[in-house]
């Protein structure tokens, strides 16, 4: 089985619904990403996926995301901007972008694993 992993990051604010304490007021996180994928065939070239491609889908995702307030930004203004729901939600894109690639059938996203801040993360496999 072949992995790869590119890291990216983004900055937005949230609140959290339902929450007691101080991150139900509204607050930032320079948010680090990281998606690996996982495939047991490389492509003609020697390549699960190019690196420059995954970034490319990755910041596509992002870009929805940065410097916005999550609560405001669909699915989230509904479902609760936690870690744990935010590193779903790049999986579940992430596995939808790849659908429509040359990489469809091959590859698959392992894991996404979100960082709010240095020392806290949450991760989404299937």
């Amino acid at each position: 089985m072949f992995e790869i992993t590119v890291e990216e990051s983004f900055a937005a604010a949230h609140a959290l619904r339902g929450y007691r304490g101080k991150c139900e007021n509204v607050h930032g996180h320079n948010y680090k990403v990281e998606v690996t994928l996982e495939g047991e065939r490389l492509d003609e070239t020697g390549l699960l996926v190019d690196f420059v491609e995954l970034k490319r889908r990755l910041r596509n995702v992002i870009e929805r995301l940065d410097h916005r307030m999550l609560n405001e930004i669909p699915p989230f203004d509904r479902l609760n901007p936690t870690a744990e729901n935010m590193a779903r939600y790049f999986y579940e894109e992430l596995a939808r972008a790849l659908q429509e690639s040359a990489a469809a059938g091959r590859v698959r996203v392992a894991r996404v694993r979100i960082w709010e801040t240095d020392s806290t993360t949450a991760a989404y496999r299937p």
